[in-house]
């Protein structure tokens, strides 16, 4: 049948929140709705980085997937005009098939420039909704208000690069996801207005989604410069659905020598009775989701962006190049995250996930008293 403006497939189904048809989110042209999935086999050899989003007031979707090996990070972006068929999550060669929500689903990239996968991820752990996430500019307008749920798990199928076909088992492979939606800067720039009083001098960010053998802990962190914190969501997750909060961390980090790129940190935490943890990380491998993934900082390609119908292309990006590493320090690092849990009266525990680090800008007790100075 034709579609007639202002009623849509969706609406078929009981799932209204507002008077509104579904796919109307309002005046705000930043509204999104995406997936962020990660994936890597623990070596620190490669980390896979990939996702899709939706921006219904920009009439846009893109996807992409970034993957690092050893010096290199190569990227691969899709995008297209936004249709009416949300319940397929697709654009251009790139799909994501919902098989059992919140535990099982299909990821697929037919092939497109010497790059296909076929993958299947299998929650370990259920998925935990993290706390709403506001920043605004200047005290006034929210540039950030999101809602956000997590979980951890594995992967299973195949994964080709340029003739190289890597076997995705879920006995090695870990990974991390999360589904967000809500308002953040997406498509081409806005133009600024005055200048937020006070201005943004910067923020201290930490991201550590963990599994281990019988629980996952995630952990959110993020501090304004003078060290405030203003979010704070720490939890352990049991396989029955039991979520423990792990109070109020308290975070080290040391980074390798001349950067903002964490080598190793520690996370001292408090159990509901009171026992004491230490949490251990290391970062195996570096990558910087805004160099190809189109995260904020990205000056190639950023989420949402219009480059017309059935777009998509490849890009390789040396790491060592000193253009690419002084974009480094503006924006986040995701890490093959290696933790080991250590508690009075157990053996250490070892586990596997996401140690997503950034400073950007100033954050005084981390030593960075201005945008440019970085660890020694």
């Amino acid at each position: 049948m034709p579609e007639v403006p202002g009623v849509f497939p969706l609406d078929e189904f009981p799932i209204h929140q507002i008077p509104a048809p579904i796919e109307w989110v309002g005046s705000d042209r930043n509204f999104y709705d995406r997936s962020y999935w990660n994936a890597h086999d623990r070596t620190g050899d490669i980390m896979m980085i990939t996702g899709i989003g939706y921006y219904p007031n920009l009439g846009t979707k893109d996807a992409f997937l970034l993957v690092r090996r050893g010096d290199r990070q190569t990227a691969l972006h899709f995008g297209d005009r936004l249709d009416s068929d949300r319940l397929n999550q697709h654009c251009g060669n790139y799909r994501i098939e919902v098989i059992e929500p919140l535990a099982t689903s299909r990821l697929v990239i037919e092939e497109t420039e010497g790059i296909s996968l076929d993958l299947t991820w299998r929650g370990l752990f259920p998925a935990i909704p993290e706390q709403r996430h506001v920043m605004r500019a200047g005290g006034h307008r929210a540039t950030l208000d999101a809602q956000r749920f997590a979980q951890v798990g594995s992967w299973e199928g195949s994964l080709i690069i340029d003739g190289r076909e890597y076997d995705v088992t879920p006995d090695t492979w870990r990974g991390t996801r999360d589904r967000s939606w809500g308002i953040r800067p997406v498509g081409e720039g806005e133009p600024a207005g005055a200048p937020g009083r006070p201005p943004f001098d910067g923020m201290w960010w930490l991201y550590v989604p963990i599994a281990f053998d019988d629980f996952a802990m995630v952990i959110i962190i993020q501090e304004e410069p003078d060290g405030r914190r203003i979010l704070n969501d720490c939890n352990r997750v049991w396989p029955d659905g039991r979520i423990e909060q792990l109070g109020w961390p308290l975070v080290t980090t040391r980074y390798r020598p001349g950067t903002r790129t964490p080598l190793t940190g520690t996370i001292g935490l408090r159990l509901p009775d009171g026992t004491d943890v230490r949490v251990e990380l290391e970062s195996l491998l570096p990558t910087a989701i805004h160099v190809g993934g189109g995260y904020g900082g990205d000056s190639d390609w950023a989420h949402g962006q219009w480059r017309g119908e059935g777009w998509s292309e490849r890009v390789t990006y040396d790491m060592t190049d000193p253009q690419v590493v002084g974009r480094i320090p503006f924006g986040l690092t995701d890490s093959v995250g290696r933790a080991v849990w250590h508690e009075e009266g157990r053996a250490p525990l070892e586990g596997w996930g996401l140690y997503e680090h950034g400073v950007i800008g100033v954050h005084r007790p981390s030593g960075f008293h201005d945008w440019l100075t970085n660890a020694p």
